[in-house]
């Protein structure tokens, strides 16, 4: 590695200050992810001052652009997150489209790459079967929590568009506790204590890359730098896991792993546990690579997730693709 005043492209991607944690409230769980979204993405996008003599012009021009590039993704992902919320509002205050506080389930996907790039999948019947079941679960009268907030169901693909896709992490479905989800497989957002699988990642990053443990868990830096988190099923009961599993999200969620197989070139999959391994027979293994591990919860990252390498791995196989490697630290 480089010392002195060269720079790499790291360098540039190092992170800000840790952004001001978010106090949460238990009786609103939903703004609270909503404002730890918002700050994480306010704090990574801060500009940072270069040093460089002028010998490093070049480089620092190519650093430059690749900050700029960067930035501009969250400023795309922040503006997909505002929109979103944005609907939320005014279906909750009757002046949306929907049925009351109810706001349509396809009206959420909002990043239009992937709307170019799933042609037709929202209008398919177990789509349309997908959302009577999820209007039924957030109107009835019992008005189970459902989790995560209904702006960030889709987060994942409003945070990273389709043509930005480098890597894929598939989890399961969200996290369901009050607070934890917030659309991204295995993040939570800032102020939210670390769960087991995504303390786990970390150690393993740490062993591989040296990457320090950082003080939260919002992935949010990854998904804008062309990794998507992506969770089997989108939407889970408060404290109830798997309650949203076949109802039509796998086949949805398939459907992406498939278009990203078809119609894209060189992804990594990141494949942890057997059930995220179990969506290999989606992917083009002659156009596409795979890394498969046990998964990193408490109870099987001691069987093969801890020493997987699989962040290190990543990075070589796209800088060998002649792709910008990714930033893992936090």
């Amino acid at each position: 590695m480089a010392s002195g005043s060269s720079r790499t492209l790291m360098d540039f991607f190092k992170p800000a200050a840790a952004a001001k944690r978010i106090k949460l409230s238990s009786s609103s769980p939903d703004s609270a992810v909503c404002k730890s979204v918002t700050a994480h993405c306010h704090s990574e996008s801060e500009s940072h001052i270069d040093h460089s003599s002028e010998d490093d012009t070049t480089l620092i021009n190519g650093h430059q652009k690749a900050r700029m590039e960067f930035n501009r993704l969250l400023a795309k992902a922040k503006l997909n997150l505002k929109i979103c919320s944005q609907k939320v509002y005014k279906a909750k205050a009757g002046e949306g489209d929907g049925d009351g506080d109810y706001l349509k389930l396809a009206e959420l996907l909002v990043e239009e790459t992937w709307l170019e790039a799933l042609p037709g999948e929202l209008q398919k019947p177990y789509f349309l079967n997908l959302c009577r079941f999820l209007e039924t679960e957030m109107c009835s009268g019992i008005r189970v929590p459902i989790y995560p907030p209904r702006h960030l169901i889709f987060n994942a693909l409003n945070s990273t568009p389709f043509d930005t896709v480098k890597a894929v992490v598939l989890g399961q479905d969200p996290y369901h506790g009050p607070g934890q989800a917030m659309g991204l497989s295995f993040s939570v957002p800032e102020g939210m204590k670390l769960p087991s699988s995504l303390l786990n990642i970390f150690k393993e990053l740490h062993q591989d890359l040296g990457c320090s443990v950082p003080s939260h868990g919002n992935l949010q830096k990854w998904a804008v730098q062309g990794v998507l988190l992506l969770n089997a099923v989108l939407t889970v009961r408060k404290h109830q896991a798997n309650s949203h599993s076949k109802k039509g999200w796998e086949q949805f969620t398939d459907a992406v792993i498939k278009t990203i197989s078809q119609k894209k070139q060189g992804v990594i999959f990141l494949l942890w546990g057997n059930s995220a391994q179990e969506k290999s027979r989606l992917i083009d293994e002659t156009k596409h690579h795979i890394l498969k591990a046990a998964h990193p919860s408490g109870l099987s990252a001691n069987r093969g997730f801890f020493g997987c390498r699989h962040f290190s791995r990543t990075n070589k196989l796209l800088e060998q693709m002649g792709v910008t490697s990714i930033d893992w630290q936090l």
